[in-house]
């Protein structure tokens, strides 16, 4: 089997394998070591580029053939760093996905897992009960008030005449 069909059939790492595929931490690992990989031929390709428009200057009007040359070669490096831009960038979307997917799927075991903290809590409540003790903390509220417009009445002493 040739390397690159083991690349596309699964020729990863056994501990990959054994669980049906690469964990997002692997995957997304990956996709970084491909995203600088990439950057690196990004920038050697630049260097490239400038080497030969430097040559073609260099040899200008005196020695067009050699000057077409480096032209041709810079034309082929920067077809080549067009599609390096353009693969940097599905792998960029690629990464940005599956962060968002694996940062979906962290959230939602944590909502299962504190939905499941709550019925563990609410286990043990009844709502006769409940209702039981807000009309008791109802009553006494109102119990509370009485005593504070009492209170807070003023005390007339005498000042009053019943007629």
């Amino acid at each position: 089997m040739s390397k690159i069909s083991k690349f596309f059939k699964g020729g990863g790492s056994a501990a990959s394998k054994g669980r049906g595929g690469p964990s997002p931490q692997e995957a997304l690992a990956r996709l970084r070591e491909t995203e600088e990989m990439l950057s690196k031929k990004q920038e050697y390709l630049e260097t490239r580029i400038e080497r030969e428009l430097a040559v073609a200057r260099q040899h200008g009007t005196k020695n067009k053939r050699a000057a077409l040359q480096a032209l041709k070669r810079k034309k082929r490096y920067e077809k080549q760093l067009n599609q390096i831009d353009g693969t940097l960038s599905t792998i960029e979307f690629q990464r940005e996905a599956l962060e968002n997917s694996h940062t979906n799927t962290e959230v939602l075991k944590n909502m299962g897992y504190a939905a499941q903290a709550m019925k563990k809590v609410h286990e043990n409540m009844d709502l006769n009960k409940i209702d039981d003790l807000m009309q008791d903390i109802t009553e006494q509220q109102d119990v509370a008030q009485e005593i504070s417009d009492a209170i807070s009445n003023r005390a007339t002493f005498g000042d009053e005449f019943d007629e």
